[in-house]
């Protein structure tokens, strides 16, 4: 099975110094060996495991389908580099361009980033959101998770709002948190671990997102 190895970083890392057009031209024979052909691998290894966390988990080996493209919506951007100079990849449940959450990871030249949730609810999710973190119940669970993930050195993103947007009332510390928020994910940043370059890098992820699993049950249970 061809996986991730030093190429791969290399890869990443000459892409982030030479971010051009011509330097990626020169290099496309490297992206598709050491970039897509890898990725591919990866995702149809770890869609077992990912479905033994969430048995409804979409993934799919394939650009604009696990895979984000590595080229830059640069239209309304002040950085008009072309590319992304690393390595997303997406796994979801539901329909994947409005996905209520899912599993996402993230490769740099020199740090993993494996995550588990949502980085933005529509305006319908974030109303339901809004809703169920003022009930005490699913609140109380919420918090309890995300106090978990914190304490195992999980970040917990989403926090938006300066201030308890207006109309809504927050009956306790983690109302008011919540309240902030617009979306809601875990995240862990790595430097690049021993199984990276093996196939032993598989049960490595599986096992960092099954931590945060609890997380992607909620949203999906309670939104």
């Amino acid at each position: 099975m061809v996986m991730f190895s030093p190429a791969t970083v290399a890869f990443l890392e000459g892409l982030g110094a030479n971010n051009t057009k011509t330097w990626f031209d020169a290099h496309r024979s490297d992206y598709d060996a050491h970039y897509i052909t890898p990725a591919k691998a990866f995702i149809e290894a770890v869609a077992f495991p990912l479905r033994s966390i969430a048995p409804d988990i979409q993934a799919e080996p394939r650009v604009n389908g696990s895979i984000f493209r590595i080229n830059r919506d640069i239209r309304f951007s002040k950085d008009k580099t072309p590319y992304k100079d690393h390595l997303d990849l997406w796994f979801w449940q539901g329909n994947r361009k409005a996905a209520l959450s899912g599993f996402f990871f993230r490769l740099t030249a020199d740090a993993l980033i494996l995550g588990a949730g949502n980085h933005g609810f529509d305006k319908d999710r974030l109303a339901a959101f809004r809703q169920v973190v003022v009930d005490d119940g699913p609140r109380s669970e919420l918090a309890k998770i995300t106090t978990k993930l914190e304490a195992g050195g999980h970040a917990i993103g989403g926090d938006h709002y300066a201030r308890v947007p207006r109309g809504l009332s927050a009956s306790d510390a983690a109302a008011e948190r919540f309240l902030k928020f617009n979306g809601l994910w875990a995240s862990r940043e790595l430097p690049h671990p021993d199984e990276l370059f093996n196939e032993a890098f598989v049960d490595f992820c599986a096992s960092q997102w099954r931590e945060m699993a609890p997380l992607h049950h909620w949203l999906i249970g309670k939104l």
